[in-house]
């Protein structure tokens, strides 16, 4: 078992004892996520850490994405829920890069690239792609060598 997951194990447990629902209920669900990827595919497979980060990734994106869509509806109670959980999974992320950070990483990766107009996004994303991984959303990261290049 991966340390990641052995970890998200362990605060379930210390959850469960603590009579913790929101971050008992929250870690039940990523890891019925984990065992869903594991045996999706052809055959069974034991996930590594990033593989295990990036299930992590994608169920606070979908905390936030239904977050904004609760509190576009007026359901506060549900797009509160929505927001607690996704913190709950925001503790087993690396910590996010900060606009100044992101703007110098696109600044540095643009140079790199010679790219000068919008349409050579894809060699610039390329460049960027795995120096963020995880650290930035990918809608965050787009925009911002979107914006550096018009």
């Amino acid at each position: 078992m991966t340390e990641l997951k052995a970890q998200l194990k362990a605060d379930l447990t210390a959850a469960m004892k603590g009579r913790d629902e929101l971050s008992t209920a929250t870690l039940r669900m990523l890891l019925t996520a984990v065992s869903t990827e594991e045996v999706s595919g052809s055959s069974a497979r034991e996930l590594t850490d990033d593989e295990v980060l990036k299930v992590i990734g994608r169920e606070a994106k979908k905390r936030r994405e239904a977050a904004e869509a609760f509190g576009s509806a007026g359901r506060t109670e549900q797009a509160a829920r929505e927001v607690a959980e996704e913190t709950v999974l925001n503790r087993y992320l690396p910590r996010q890069l900060t606009d100044a950070e992101l703007a110098e990483l696109v600044t540095d990766a643009v140079r790199e690239s010679g790219a000068t107009e919008p349409r050579q996004m894809g060699q610039v994303m390329k460049l960027l792609t795995p120096k963020v991984a995880g650290r930035a959303d990918g809608k965050r990261l787009s925009d911002e060598v979107r914006r550096r290049l018009s």
